[in-house]
């Protein structure tokens, strides 16, 4: 059974599409954890951060890239946001296909000390 990214990906379910190109599509969160919650998604399907190859791996980067010019799109660049990748079950990785999600718009807790 085809993942929930890809029939996002493949317009089977209806999503908020933020930003989208050949590689990568952006999104609303559908159970938002801060005011502004976007999913960034590659097309390919790749389980996890574990799973991606290093001639994959920039696509990393221009994912962050997006995430940047959509913090700012948003109104959340000034003020601060996050990026989260979780990767893997034990990561808190909810859906195996690889995403990055950007949080902001509220002061965020330091969860790292």
């Amino acid at each position: 059974m085809e993942c929930i990214f890809c029939q996002i990906v493949a317009g089977k379910v209806p999503s908020e599409i933020l930003y989208r190109d050949e590689e990568v599509i952006a999104f609303r969160d559908i159970n938002p954890q801060a005011p502004t919650h976007v999913v960034i998604i590659p097309r390919e399907h790749i389980p996890s951060l574990a799973h991606l190859s290093e001639a994959q791996s920039p696509l990393i980067g221009r994912m962050v890239n997006i995430a940047n010019q959509l913090a700012t799109k948003e109104g959340i660049a000034e003020d601060g946001y996050r990026l989260v990748i979780n990767c893997g079950e034990g990561g808190g990785q909810l859906v195996p296909h690889l995403h990055m999600h950007l949080l902001g718009g509220r002061k965020l807790s330091d969860i790292l000390g």
